[in-house]
């Protein structure tokens, strides 16, 4: 299915908006709607971010326009962690959990998002869009039960941030099984004077330094430290 109205999208996420300290802020229909329900049979999807064992970043803001139209805005977010089994390479097995502030009500078609790469000292703005058939993925339940005997839903979605800005996106699975790749659209990652709705959004603002923790773990290591 090829994506209705991106240019009334991007016009949507362009908007500056309220940065105040609400969880969520729904800010109203802003976009058109995707064509039938999207509906989650489970109610509410949510979204998490990590990085890479020893290169730390934060994520400060959010945008997402979802499948019944409406533009949704985090501010405050559930914060990013890093993955001890992502040390050179992404780890296919993710998992995280006890997510309380990153939820949604239906499925993206679009999401913005500002972040500081503090092994960068940059920040970002990343911006993608998403297909119909993530949206299937996301109310399908899995051919296979959790070990409970649970139904298995694509529920979460996981992003993987990396030095040079580079973005991986997955939805999380469950035991031994890796995580389904998420296929998306014009995913861009933007920095510097190029910035629009991330200018100046940054918990940065007096610079960056490292921790212990990072200088040890790149000692001795070629920047980017992996591949992304």
């Amino acid at each position: 299915m090829v994506l209705k109205g991106i240019s009334f999208l991007l016009l949507a996420l362009s908007l500056t908006g309220c940065h105040s300290q609400a969880a969520q802020q729904t800010q109203g229909r802003s976009a058109p709607v995707a064509e039938g329900d999207w509906s989650l049979p489970y109610g509410k999807w949510e979204f998490a971010f990590f990085t890479p064992e020893g290169l730390p970043a934060t994520v400060t803001h959010v945008r997402i326009v979802d499948t019944a139209g409406y533009l949704n805005t985090f501010n405050t977010l559930d914060g990013t962690q890093s993955n001890p089994y992502s040390v050179g390479k992404w780890s296919e097995k993710v998992r995280r959990s006890s997510i309380h502030f990153n939820k949604a009500s239906h499925p993206p078609q679009y999401m913005v998002f500002c972040w500081d790469s503090i092994i960068d000292m940059k920040t970002y703005e990343t911006s993608l869009f998403f297909p119909q058939e993530v949206w299937e993925k996301m109310r399908t339940p899995a051919s296979h039960k959790a070990r409970s005997g649970n139904t298995v839903w694509y529920k979460t979605m996981l992003f993987g941030l990396a030095p040079e800005g580079k973005v991986r996106v997955w939805l999380q699975d469950v035991g031994d099984y890796p995580n389904y790749p998420v296929p998306v659209i014009k995913l861009q990652t933007l920095s510097g004077d190029k910035l629009d709705v991330c200018k100046r959004i940054t918990k940065h603002s007096k610079g960056y330094s490292y921790t212990q923790k990072t200088q040890d773990f790149i000692k001795g290591k070629t920047y980017p430290y992996g591949a992304w």
